[in-house]
């Protein structure tokens, strides 16, 4: 087993940096011509997995589109989740969890843990309580050569509020993040950092002071519906760290029939 920096490195140099959400809105159920059912989500996500691979370097659930039906959903879930483990797909886990002591370790052992039904490649987590809250998954990840994906500086406008508020350093809360981020990486001492951030698509790293750093891999939703262009990923995160491009609605709103022509049009344009 390598780390998931490694691992991370050669899925987007070896077959792109696109990474395809499995985003199951009740919308797009509908217009997949699905129910809005645990069963449904189950057919909706593989149907995704199996067009994506091959292709993206990596996949995303959005874990709250499935916990909404409960164990059911879960099961489901589960079920994607070893689906897209038996393929080369990396899997991040857009959970977005954050806590402190046991709470936050518990969260870990449930998604990075190998014995665990819902163990992924990589996590999403908030550090909204302080980079420290999160020390024990950030053991967790090293310990089974897992990532995590740190909320930074998001495309919602509703979060500059707090990611733009200046530290007591005189940092905005983002650059802290950010900067927190990369002395881990590089305490790790790894080729290539497991511990990426969340940089949206829509915003302007610099307008938040975050300095990319060479070790630090990039998770950037934000294209296509929300108004990014994937024609702009590198001028967006001028930096030698993998950048992993996150479509959903974009891709999956063609349908079944329409994912593969539009995961490769997507391949071709972050490749260009």
């Amino acid at each position: 087993m390598t780390t998931f920096g490694a691992r991370l490195a050669a899925a987007t140099r070896d077959r792109s940096a696109l990474c395809v959400g499995i985003d199951p809105h009740p919308h797009l159920l509908r217009t997949w011509g699905l129910a809005d059912s645990p069963e449904a989500l189950r057919s909706f996500g593989l149907t995704v997995i199996e067009a994506a691979a091959g292709r993206a370097a990596a996949v995303k659930p959005q874990v709250a589109f499935f916990e909404r039906h409960g164990s059911a959903g879960l099961r489901a879930l589960e079920d994607v989740l070893a689906a897209a483990r038996g393929s080369e797909l990396l899997v991040v886990a857009d959970a977005k969890r954050g806590d402190v002591g046991t709470s936050v370790a518990a969260y870990g052992e449930a998604w990075l843990r190998p014995e665990s039904p819902l163990f992924v490649d990589a996590l999403t987590v908030s550090a909204f309580q302080g980079t420290g809250s999160l020390a024990r998954v950030f053991e967790l990840a090293n310990e089974h050569e897992r990532g995590l994906f740190v909320l930074c500086a998001t495309s919602n406008p509703e979060a500059a509020a707090i990611q733009l508020a200046t530290t007591d350093t005189g940092e905005t809360v983002a650059a802290t993040i950010a900067r927190e981020v990369a002395e881990l990486n590089r305490a790790a001492s790894m080729s290539m950092g497991s511990i990426g951030l969340v940089l949206g698509a829509t915003i302007e790293v610099r307008d938040f002071g975050i300095h990319l750093d060479s070790n630090t891999p990039v998770l950037a939703p934000g294209f296509g519906a929300q108004g990014g262009r994937l024609e702009d990923l590198r001028t967006l995160f001028p930096t030698p760290a993998p950048v992993l491009a996150a479509l959903s609605r974009s891709i999956l709103g063609h349908g079944p029939d329409g994912l593969v022509p539009a995961i490769d049009e997507a391949v071709a344009t972050v490749s260009a």
